[in-house]
């Protein structure tokens, strides 16, 4: 913010040939009295009086140069900016500007709504694509439902993570969307877990048979928490499926950790040291993704978004051979909902 002396030089450099003038009139004035050989204090009253004029002149000049500065200043600091907020000048310079901010402003409201309606346009075809492709997706669960062969085992794999990505991508649209669909309750901790566990019972039973065997330990919480049950349920999943993905053998751990943690724990390969800063980062994958190949780099990401939306907190600790251990810290944090 600039100072009350420092504006006022800003002002003097910008008058500075006004000021000059003034000098300079003033100088012809008293000069041209003194060239007739009038009394000198007879040319410097007058003179004295034209000056002391411009001065007053040009404080009240000032004054309102400063208004009009601090007018503009207090628009910086507004979130949006709105015509009626614009000051109205008095010189035409000032209508002028005036003007073109509110083409500009009127240009950007254009843009503004040019860009929500093709993303409400993107949004509608995306979910519809999702939607429908949801129906063969569960038309093949059910054909597969009773068969217990080896082929069938992996088919529901495939198609248990085809519908993840499905729900993935339909959550990348619904957070920037305008209005999300939250409804934040106080509602049981533990059957959000076992919704999520129970989405991923075929493949802990597929690994223990292919001699892979992934031992799943899940504690009671016996916890309320202020959550959305479907967000919270992706986020869970999402979790899961990254233990399961990297934990090619060994166990997964879910518990909770006073006053307000809940824990989800694995023995996995772990995440390099230098990967860690960046995981919520959206496409970033890291090293095990790279080395995966099947990686999105989208699934933290959004967990990350989902949770900042919920208000609550999430962050991992995790040693290359050692495995990961993400911390959901559900407590009563400010809502990021907008």
């Amino acid at each position: 913010m600039e100072t009350e002396k420092g504006l006022f030089f800003v002002y003097l450099r910008e008058r500075g040939k006004a000021i000059a003038c003034l000098c300079l009139f003033t100088g012809i004035f008293a000069g041209t009295f003194l060239l007739y050989r009038v009394p000198w204090q007879a040319a410097a009253y007058p003179a004295a009086l034209c000056l002391g004029l411009g001065v007053l002149l040009l404080l009240r000049d000032y004054r309102r140069f400063r208004r009009v500065h601090e007018a503009y200043r207090r628009l910086e600091q507004l979130p949006e900016l709105t015509r009626e907020q614009l000051p109205q000048g008095k010189s035409q310079m000032e209508r002028d500007c005036a003007a073109l901010l509110e083409k500009q402003l009127e240009d950007m409201a254009r843009l503004q709504t040019a860009s929500a309606d093709r993303f409400t346009t993107q949004t509608d075809y995306f979910s519809a694509w999702a939607h429908q492709i949801k129906t063969p997706i569960a038309a093949m669960g059910l054909k597969l439902q009773n068969e217990d062969s080896p082929l069938a085992r992996g088919l529901r794999g495939d198609l248990n993570r085809i519908a993840q990505y499905v729900e993935m991508a339909m959550t990348y649209l619904r957070l920037d969307a305008e209005t999300g669909d939250y409804v934040l309750k106080t509602q049981e901790l533990d059957p959000i877990i076992r919704g999520a566990v129970r989405r991923f019972a075929g493949e802990f039973i597929d690994r223990k048979l292919r001699l892979e065997n992934v031992e799943l330990r899940l504690q009671e919480t016996g916890q309320m928490v202020l959550t959305d049950e479907k967000w919270l349920s992706f986020v869970l999943e999402q979790l899961l499926s990254n233990a399961l993905k990297y934990t090619p053998g060994g166990e997964i751990s879910i518990f909770w950790q006073e006053p307000d943690t809940l824990v989800i724990r694995d023995t996995g390969i772990g995440i390099a040291p230098e990967d860690l800063p960046r995981i919520f980062e959206k496409g970033f994958t890291g090293y095990n993704g790279r080395s995966d190949k099947k990686a999105s780099g989208i699934g933290l990401y959004l967990c990350k978004r989902v949770c900042d939306r919920l208000g609550h907190g999430i962050s991992i600790a995790s040693a290359p051979g050692e495995g990961t251990t993400v911390f959901l810290k559900l407590g009563r944090d400010k809502i990021g909902i907008e």
